[in-house]
């Protein structure tokens, strides 16, 4: 049936929840949304800090080692952040100058990936809510603009950061100038070379861009002199980033995953999802997203842990990560330090050590040694899993998602979706009807030069470096 007479038949009336163009076979040629009005964005956060079974064990400082106050946390963060990082209280206020913003773009849109489901003649159900509608193209900006905001109130005018991938550089950089302020970026060298219109962006909305390690911090010339070839990592471009605030009255440091402020930021995704699966009656049995230091995952996934510790004990929560940086899956459950230098508070998590660099995998995003507290806390109690996968099986899902569903997802992204199509299949053969849902944090237009090496067969898959590991590991703090 013609586009054009599928749209004839769309019957475009006030509600606009759930939108579909069917062909008169009742078939679904088109994506099926799932969409919710803006005074719907949610005007709290969810802080999962208040239900979860385990107290979280709490920041120890990074020089003594002994308990962390706020007060050793002011040099860097502005005393608002400093508050939610600390709040066990469940729901905190959206402040309304950042529901403005979040309008540019949420609510977010919910799809059936009705053509996926077809290619893969499977009676699974499976959705993804696209997160690559923000101006940044992900799902940085939820947190990015929070974060800029208190910094504005608080009289800051600059923002130091890291980014792997450079998605949470550019939404920074959106950020700060939608609040007059200053951004620098320290990305990380493998990324800086492989995806440079990221930092094209980042320069279009007013930021500074440098590849870390750079010459522009004490540690980062510290370690040039000693790896001059090294791809850099994601706790080496936070060691420069939090010296760069940390020597600068005029600047903060601001992080795009792994401190609770941050998730609790991105629970505005997960929020929506639940009104989504309302609209769409249903409910998920399997949750699936990408997981490098721990934000977009969280935030879809937090809002539902109390489902599962009640009355969906059922709900399968998979953290998806990459084979040749296994923190969830390989990590040791200890206190390390957040950074390379050792200058970020020193926390509870799955960790690799601090010192370990992965290898340039495609997924940048997802190049750090360890992870979110919170989630590290929920996947040791059980409630969340973890699994690892190698890049080629990886982009290969990637592609056939494109090639079905239109979207050309981040690489990052991708990780959902390969364990995804997996259990589709398996119900392929079961004959289960299960509801699978896939957190697509965000497109891949600036990934293009790792689908072309994926097309043209020079994508290599990275085994675990367990002796690189285990030489980190023995730096542990000794707490």
């Amino acid at each position: 049936m013609a586009i054009s007479k599928a749209l004839n038949k769309y019957d475009n009336t006030n509600d606009v929840h759930k939108v579909a163009l069917k062909s008169e076979d009742g078939v679904f040629r088109m994506k099926i949304k799932y969409l919710l009005d803006e005074e719907e964005i949610p005007k709290k956060w969810y802080n999962v800090a208040a239900d979860m079974p385990t107290p979280l064990d709490p920041p120890l400082h990074p020089g003594t080692l002994k308990l962390m106050s706020p007060a050793d946390m002011e040099p860097i963060f502005p005393k608002a952040l400093i508050k939610q990082e600390m709040s066990t209280d469940r729901w905190i206020d959206i402040p309304e100058e950042v529901r403005d913003i979040y309008r540019l773009w949420r609510p977010t849109p919910l799809y059936r990936a009705a053509a996926l489901e077809k290619a893969l003649k499977t009676p699974a159900k499976i959705y993804y809510k696209y997160e690559g509608v923000s101006p940044a193209g992900s799902h940085k900006p939820n947190t990015a603009v929070p974060q800029a905001y208190y910094n504005m109130k608080e009289g800051i005018e600059r923002l130091a950061t890291e980014t792997g991938a450079g998605q949470w550089g550019s939404a920074l950089a959106l950020a700060t100038t939608l609040f007059g302020l200053k951004c620098t970026v320290y990305m990380v060298r493998s990324s800086f070379d492989s995806k440079p219109y990221r930092k094209s962006a980042m320069r279009v909305w007013g930021a500074e861009c440098f590849a870390s390690p750079s010459d522009k911090t004490n540690f980062g010339r510290k370690i040039l002199s000693e790896m001059p070839d090294t791809p850099g990592s994601l706790g080496i471009a936070i060691s420069e980033a939090v010296e760069d605030a940390a020597t600068h009255n005029d600047t903060n440091y601001a992080l795009g995953s792994v401190l609770n402020h941050v998730l609790l930021h991105q629970t505005v995704e997960g929020l929506e999802l639940k009104k989504q699966f309302d609209l769409a009656d249903d409910y998920p049995d399997i949750m699936y997203g990408c997981c490098g230091g721990g934000s977009n995952f969280p935030g879809m996934v937090f809002p539902f842990i109390p489902d599962k510790m009640k009355d969906r004990k059922d709900l399968r929560l998979v953290a998806c990560e990459p084979s040749a940086c296994p923190s969830l899956t390989k990590g040791l459950y200890a206190y390390d330090f957040g950074d390379t230098a050792g200058m970020c508070p020193v926390i509870k998590m799955f960790t690799l050590g601090h010192d370990f660099i992965p290898p340039g995998i495609h997924a940048g995003g997802l190049r750090y040694h360890g992870d979110a507290p919170l989630l590290c806390n929920l996947v040791h109690d059980g409630l969340i899993e973890a699994t690892a996968l190698q890049q080629t099986e990886v982009f290969e899902a990637a592609t056939l998602f494109a090639r079905t569903e239109g979207i050309i997802p981040a690489p990052e992204a991708s990780h959902a979706i390969k364990p995804a199509i997996d259990e589709a299949l398996r119900c392929k053969k079961t004959g289960e009807a299960k509801t699978l849902f896939i957190s697509l944090t965000g497109h891949g237009h600036f990934d293009l030069a790792a689908y072309d090496a994926y097309n043209d067969g020079k994508l290599v898959d990275y085994e675990y470096p367990a002796d690189l590991v285990k030489q980190s590991l023995a730096k542990l703090p000794k707490v």
